[in-house]
C-alpha cells in the first residue's frame, strides 16, 4: 500500500498526487490518501468513482480524513489510451485576467494558480495559451505561475502574450516566458482552434 499525505494541499493537488500514486501500483494495489478537509475527501472519492475503482473514505477527526482506493477493482474497466499530437484536436486557452472568476480577488489569484498548475499535470495539453489584458501579467518575471508556464512551454505549448497589453501595463521588458504577439495573431489562433477554453 502506498500512503499519500496531502494535508495542507489546496485543490487539485490531493487528486493529482493520488493519480500519480495509482500509476505506481499494479491492479489490485491500494493507496491511502490523507487530507485535512471534507471537500478534498469528496474530490478523491469522486475521482475513484469516475475511474471505476473501489474506495472507502473516513473522517477520523476534524482535520484528518483518509481515503483508500483499490486500483482496478471497480465495475468499469479503465483503459490506457495512447495519445499523440495527431489524435488531439487543437485547443486554445485564452486568459484575460491574472485572477480566475468573479468575486474575491485573493481567491481568484489562488484559483488561477491552481488552474495553471493543473494544466502541467494533465495528459492532454492545449496547443497554445493566449494572454491578454490583465492576463499578460502572468507571463512576466514576478508571476507566481512562471515556473508552471515554462514547464508547459517545454512540453510544446505555445505561450503568447499581447504586446499592446504588456506595453499598457509597463511590462514590455518583463516578459519571461513565450513570445509577444498581436491581436491579429490572437484572432487567427482562436479561429484555427477546434476548441477555446476561457477559465
Amino acid at each position: 500500500m502506498i500512503k499519500v499525505d496531502a494535508r495542507g494541499e489546496l485543490c487539485p493537488i490531493p487528486v493529482i498526487k493520488a493519480k500519480k500514486a495509482l500509476k505506481e501500483i499494479e491492479k489490485g494495489g491500494v493507496i491511502q490518501v490523507v487530507v485535512d478537509n471534507e471537500i478534498a475527501k469528496e474530490n478523491l472519492e469522486k475521482m475513484a468513482k469516475e475511474m471505476g475503482y473501489k474506495y472507502e473514505g473516513e473522517k477520523l477527526s476534524e482535520d484528518h480524513y483518509e481515503v483508500k482506493i483499490i486500483k482496478g477493482e471497480g465495475e468499469k474497466e479503465v483503459k490506457e489510451v495512447l495519445i499523440t499530437k495527431e489524435t488531439i484536436s487543437s485547443t486554445a486557452i485564452v486568459i484575460s485576467s491574472d485572477k480566475m472568476g468573479e468575486g474575491n480577488e485573493e481567491l481568484g489569484t489562488i484559483l488561477m494558480k491552481a488552474f495553471i498548475y493543473t494544466l502541467t499535470e494533465t495528459e492532454t495539453l492545449p496547443t497554445c495559451i493566449l494572454f491578454y489584458n490583465g492576463g499578460a501579467k502572468l507571463t512576466t518575471k514576478t508571476s507566481a505561475v512562471l515556473e508552471d508556464l515554462k514547464k508547459l512551454e517545454e512540453q510544446g505549448v505555445e505561450i503568447l502574450t499581447c504586446g499592446t497589453c504588456l506595453n499598457y501595463y509597463g511590462l514590455t521588458e518583463e516578459l519571461a516566458v513565450g513570445f509577444v504577439t498581436n491581436m491579429y495573431s490572437i484572432v487567427e489562433k482562436m479561429n484555427s482552434s477546434d476548441k477555446i477554453i476561457k477559465p
